[in-house]
């Protein structure tokens, strides 16, 4: 089962990430690009995610980290 968005604004920090970022950051353009390719991919993931059973990590927050983790050399969890 794929859970849903949840956002979590101010649980742990005053600022959101918007405020963070500055707006001339490399990262906003590619969140766009990210955005719309993870958008035509979610058809995909909605096919092979089952309705049964414990709500899981959306696929797209697993891809986001993936990407945060190569660009600024975060080692892997295991």
């Amino acid at each position: 089962m794929r859970s849903g968005k949840v956002e979590t604004q101010s649980m742990f920090s005053y600022l959101s990430p918007e405020q963070r970022v500055p707006a001339d950051h490399p990262l906003r353009v590619i969140r766009v690009i990210v955005d719309l390719s993870l958008a035509e991919l979610d058809g995909h993931f909605r096919r092979i995610y089952s309705h049964l059973g414990c709500p899981s990590i959306p696929p797209g927050h697993l891809l986001r980290a993936l990407l945060l983790q190569v660009f600024f050399s975060i080692r892997p969890e295991r």
